[in-house]
Order: structure tokens, then C-alpha cells, then sequence
């Protein structure tokens, strides 16, 4: 199964807020145009529900996202203007995300076309990020006795600092985040790994880095892998600041999915960050993370 959220919400945003959203409903078209997979193999899962978000977020925020009572603060912070569209697509965004885990634990491998907003922290969105799917899909498997231990690979370019400090006390979610060192949260938490990389670090030593990054994750414990595949560490990506190419990412996905089949640990995959222009590159990178996932179930 494929989880995934369709772009069904028309966000009213300027031009230059609207550039990092449009790439969902093009990903959704391209796979199909690709034969990466079938209409039939497309779902469109349900959104997360109150219960669900306030495992992992403060319920006076998830109110405040839900009733449109943030503040200009916050909403600066989450850099989006607040619609009645912006508050069913994050909630729905994380429900692909729960979704995939589900299907995940059943079939090996499941992705969501959206998702890794993983600059949400508990009571404040950030960077794009209203609602934190991952540790929200993490605490719900838990809740529901699929899985106990969590890793949580985060390979956007930038810190996944929400998750980071959303999980910070809790031995069961475990976070690695490899970003580069320069680059935006400015403030970084502390993951149980982090491995930042100077700015126009190529694909050679981006592969080291998580070769040894991924030799030290307590896989014997892991019961679900929740894989954030930014498609921002391109070298052409606006937002990156890191160098690698088309064909070092899909060695990145092909390590990670290896790593994951030789450990037997199922893997969920969110697609994370993108500001490629031509958006095009973006939606190239990650049809080929969901043709290799796909690759996987193989």
C-alpha cells in the first residue's frame, strides 16, 4: 500500500508561499504518469484525529491551529497565513504519515506522497510545519500496541529540531537527523544522533556520514523505521546549501531501504522538504524515493 495525501485543498497563498506546496499534487501525477504506481494503488487516508495530534501536541495548540485563534506570532513563526485549508491539510498530512506507518507494519514498506513536517514542536508550528507527523504517527503505534521502539531517520538537509525536542525525554522514539551544520533551525535541539555536514558536501562524503550514522542506530530494538526523505540536500535545491546529485540521493534511499530490509525493521517513508526551481528536479527526486521504496516490497 501507498499511502497517500491527495492535494485536494486550494491554500490562499501568495506566490511565493504557494512554490512549496504545489509539489504534492504534481508528485501525485507524476508517479501515476511514470507507472511508478496504479491509481488503484493510491489511498487517500483519513485525517489524524484530536486524540491522535494530542499524544504529541499541547490540545490548546491543536485548538488553536483547529479554531484559527493563532497568533500573527505564530503564524509568522509557521510561515503560512491561517485558512480553514491549512488547518484540514495539516491534519490530513499527518494522517498519511499514520497511514503509511500502519501499512508499514503490515506490508514492509508504505510511503506518504506528503509529510516530515518535522519543525512542529509540541506547542508551536515552525518552518513550513504545523503539526509534527512523525512523532504523532510514533506515539500512535505505541497507543495501539504495534510498535514499542521508534527510529526516526531524518534525512531532510535541515534539522528535524521538533522531533528532536518532542522526543528528547522519551527513550522509545529514538532521532537521527543528518543536515547541514549552517542551515536553518539556527538553534538546533539534540537528537540522540545528529550529524551535521558543512555546507557543499557531495555525495561521497554525504554517504560516509550516513553509512556510519545508520551502524550505530539500535535496529535489535526497532520495531518501525519512520524515514524522512528530503529531497532539499540536491545541489540545486534554493533551501539546501549541500551538494549532492540525483543519483547520490537514490544511493542515500537505497542504503536506507537496505539497511532497513537487513534489519527486518518495516519503514514508513514521508517525503519532507524540496524548494528545487525548477520545482520539476524536486518532483524527479522523489518519484525515484517512491519507486525504490516500491522496489523494496519486491
Amino acid at each position: 500500500m501507498l499511502a497517500f495525501y491527495s492535494d485536494i485543498f486550494v491554500l490562499p497563498l501568495p506566490e511565493g508561499h504557494r512554490f512549496p506546496m504545489r509539489k504534492y499534487s504534481m508528485l501525485r501525477d507524476a508517479v501515476l504518469a511514470a507507472g511508478v504506481v496504479s491509481s488503484e494503488e493510491l489511498r487517500l487516508p483519513p485525517p489524524a484525529s484530536d486524540d491522535e495530534l494530542c499524544r504529541a501536541h499541547d490540545s490548546a495548540y491543536v485548538q488553536r491551529v483547529m479554531a484559527g485563534s493563532l497568533s500573527d506570532k505564530e503564524l509568522r513563526r509557521i510561515g503560512f497565513p491561517w485558512s480553514e485549508a491549512l488547518a484540514r491539510r495539516s491534519r490530513h498530512t499527518v494522517g498519511g504519515t499514520l497511514a503509511a506507518c500502519r501499512a508499514a507494519l503490515t506490508d514492509g514498506v508504505a510511503v506518504n506522497l506528503a509529510g516530515g513536517t518535522h519543525h512542529a514542536h509540541r506547542d508551536f508550528g515552525q518552518g513550513f510545519c504545523v503539526f509534527n507527523d512523525a512523532v504523532v504517527a510514533a506515539r500512535a503505534m505505541q497507543a495501539d500496541g504495534l510498535a514499542r521502539h521508534v527510529l526516526i531517520v531524518d534525512l531532510d538537509v535541515h534539522q528535524g529540531n521538533g522531533t528532536a525536542a518532542m522526543a528528547a525525554a522519551d527513550p522509545t522514539i529514538f532521532t537521527f537527523s543528518v543536515h547541514g551544520a549552517k542551515n536553518f533551525p539556527f538553534h538546533k535541539e539534540h537528537s540522540d544522533l545528529d550529524i551535521p555536514l558543512d555546507d557543499r558536501t557531495g555525495d561521497d562524503a554525504y554517504l560516509d556520514a550516513l553509512r556510519w550514522g545508520l551502524s550505530r542506530l539500535p535496529w535489535t530494538e526497532a520495531d518501525l523505521v519512520i524515514y524522512l526523505a528530503g529531497a532539499d540536500p540536491y545541489a540545486g535545491d534554493t533551501l539546501g546549501r549541500l551538494a549532492l546529485t540525483k543519483a547520490g540521493l537514490a544511493r542515500r534511499d537505497e542504503l536506507v531501504f537496505a539497511t532497513c530490509r537487513a534489519a527486518g525493521v518495516p519503514v514508513a517513508v514521508a517525503m519532507a522538504g524540496g524548494y528545487a526551481r525548477p520545482i520539476e528536479d524536486t518532483v524527479e527526486i522523489h518519484v525515484q524515493t517512491v519507486r525504490l521504496a516500491k522496489e523494496m516490497l519486491a
